[in-house]
């Protein structure tokens, strides 16, 4: 009744991707090294998605630092390359000083990164740092500079609803 089957092809009428996603806010030290390190949740997290690598850059906007997990950093790139034209000057100049603002990490056998002093002094982390999981990034601050809102509460809750508004 059955036939033998050689091969079986499957063609996925959708491509779907698996989006990492980090939430929480943690403190942690670093120490005169520069080494800190990664909360547990955030370790645990990229371990199990088998990501080998991080990559530290300072925020386009914010003073902070932003950790992208190795997978999330090449989908970066490779968006961002398919928006300029290598054969604009101004364009290339862009992408090179988004990359050349970048630094490959890998944490230690005890869940340690190093960040070197420059990237510190950059955001002015000296000690004290909070960890941020945003979306499919960990932004890593001074602990001081988020002692106080980022944006005035009555604001955010007012931007947030002319956001949203736009969906519904």
């Amino acid at each position: 009744m059955w036939g033998k089957v050689d091969y079986f092809v499957l063609l996925p009428r959708y491509k779907v991707y698996y989006m990492l996603q980090f939430l929480g806010n943690m403190e942690a030290k670093a120490d005169a090294k520069g080494r800190i390190f990664v909360p547990a949740i955030f370790r645990k997290r990229l371990q199990s998605e088998g990501e080998e690598f991080l990559v530290l850059r300072k925020d386009i906007f914010q003073e902070c630092l932003v950790l992208y997990p190795g997978s999330v950093w090449e989908k970066e790139i490779e968006t961002l390359r398919g928006r300029l034209n290598k054969w604009n000057k101004e364009q290339q100049q862009i992408f090179r000083q988004f990359v050349l603002d970048a630094e490959r990490l890998e944490m230690d056998a005890n869940g340690r990164i190093l960040i070197s002093k420059r990237y510190l002094q950059m955001v002015s982390i000296e000690s004290d740092v909070r960890f941020l999981g945003v979306d499919d990034t960990i932004e890593i601050w001074a602990k001081e500079k988020l002692e106080k809102p980022l944006v005035d509460p009555d604001e955010f809750s007012l931007k947030l609803q002319q956001l949203m508004e736009h969906f519904h």
